[in-house]
């Protein structure tokens, strides 16, 4: 490892972070009150049903949980995506949205348990094929056709978000693919107070099936459309310049009204959309790759997809639509007073900003390919030289070999290092192994804070 350790005092202007004291995640409540939720739905058909006889019954009340645990889920599933303060900031976005692909692989398989299971009980309670009795239901009973659209819409959400699936698909075609979520749950809504045995003739039932449903509707309303527009009214972003920083990758200064008043922490990231260059189709995460200054904001970005790609060509002046603050990779998840930030490739954009802000012993670890693929490296050193602090380079041989981050020389580089909170930022393989060694190394779990977005 190459290491810088310059020291001398910070130049006027240079913003050092107030550590908070370490907030606890609210995640253990959260999941808690989904799971009371659960519990409550299946309370709904117990109180509702007396006795379950033959195996038609069995079948068609096992039918009935599962579709009504879908109805919840899809509720869930929604609301997840609604992007509320108190989960992608608090809990952190990687982690939700993590959440939110559980509760869609739960979603689609209660989806298929209550479609078969209901009707092959039908099937058998009324001695007709599953074919025919199928053909009855969905023809015949109130509002499954719309149901029935809503379940094809849904189960192709599930089958695009396979992991599989969206590697051989654009990310543009896999989002708008997963905004049909919103439309498969509306459609499939109404037929479950019309049919559904626990809703029909109870009103509170119903109220209460209602009020969930329109809860998470405002929140979608409120923090996915009406935010982001007050935001965007608000602030008037543009593209100021794009500059080269390393080969394919570029950083993207953004001019902007007020943005001092946006609350943004080292450590975050905006969804952004570019309305130029064909990049005003998909909103994309970038971290911020310095702090924010009250005109400006910056994000660097590695040629790694289509969008990515298309970024270098922006021109001076395009408009720019964002969505955020979003993310916990910030000061707060500390709890002392040494910090040791560990990032690979183009991970290194939040954890730079970081570096400058963070109070207190500060070493980055920074691994690339070779120097010149360290993006942002004149920086990083600059900063070490204001604030003392240490820039270790663990770059590939000349051979191509990778320099070994296990438990012994991490140790070996960082002095202290189970007592120092570690931020670390990469690629999935990469973060899974240091994530590993930094264990083995004898740090904490609760030191070692990540965000990924790699479901």
């Amino acid at each position: 490892m190459t290491t810088v350790d310059a020291r001398r005092a910070a130049p006027p202007g240079h913003a050092t972070a107030r550590r908070s004291p370490a907030r606890r995640s609210p995640a253990g409540p959260v999941l808690a009150v989904l799971w009371a939720g659960a519990a409550a739905v299946v309370a709904l058909w117990w109180a509702d049903t007396a006795t379950v006889t033959g195996a038609a019954g069995w079948l068609t009340g096992a039918g009935r949980i599962a579709g009504l645990l879908c109805g919840y889920a899809c509720a869930v599933l929604v609301g997840l995506m609604a992007r509320v303060p108190l989960l992608e900031v608090r809990i952190g976005s990687d982690r939700v949205a993590r959440w939110h692909a559980m509760a869609g692989r739960y979603t689609v398989c209660l989806l298929v348990a209550h479609v078969v299971l209901v009707l092959t009980g039908y099937a058998a309670q009324d001695r007709a094929s599953p074919w025919r009795e199928t053909a009855t239901v969905v023809l015949d009973y109130p509002d499954m056709l719309e149901a029935t659209a809503g379940t094809v819409l849904l189960l192709a959400v599930g089958v695009t978000s396979v992991r599989a699936a969206r590697r051989r698909t654009s990310h543009e075609f896999w989002y708008y693919v997963h905004l049909l979520t919103y439309a498969a749950v509306l459609l499939a809504f109404f037929h479950q107070l019309a049919l559904g045995d626990e809703f029909v003739g109870r009103p509170v039932a119903a109220a209460v099936w209602y009020a969930l449903y329109l809860g998470v509707a405002v929140l979608v309303l409120w923090f996915r459309i009406l935010t982001p527009v007050r935001l965007n009214l608000r602030h008037r972003l543009r593209v100021q310049s794009v500059d080269e920083e390393a080969p394919g990758v570029y950083s993207v200064v953004v001019r902007g009204r007020h943005l001092d008043r946006l609350g943004v922490r080292p450590g975050q990231f905006f969804r952004w959309r570019f309305l130029g260059g064909g990049l005003g189709r998909t909103s994309t995460p970038y971290s911020l790759s310095a702090p924010p200054r009250p005109d400006l904001l910056r994000i660097t970005v590695k040629a790694l997809g289509d969008h990515s790609a298309a970024v270098p060509l922006l021109r001076p002046g395009t408009r720019v639509w964002a969505e955020g603050p979003y993310g916990s990779l910030t000061a707060d998840r500390g709890a002392g007073h040494r910090s040791l930030l560990i990032a690979a490739g183009v991970g290194v954009t939040p954890l730079r900003a970081l570096f400058e802000t963070l109070p207190g012993e500060v070493t980055l670890l920074y691994r690339a390919h070779g120097a010149q693929d360290l993006a942002l490296g004149g920086e990083l050193e600059a900063i070490a030289r204001w604030r003392g602090a240490r820039v270790l380079y663990a770059l590939n041989g000349p051979g191509g070999e990778r320099p070994p981050l296990t438990a012994q020389s991490l140790r070996a580089a960082v002095p202290g290092l189970s007592g120092h909170d570690v931020y670390l930022c990469g690629p999935r393989g990469f973060a899974e192994d240091v994530y590993r060694a930094l264990r083995a190394a004898g740090v904490p779990d609760r030191r070692i804070h990540h965000e990924s977005f790699e479901l």
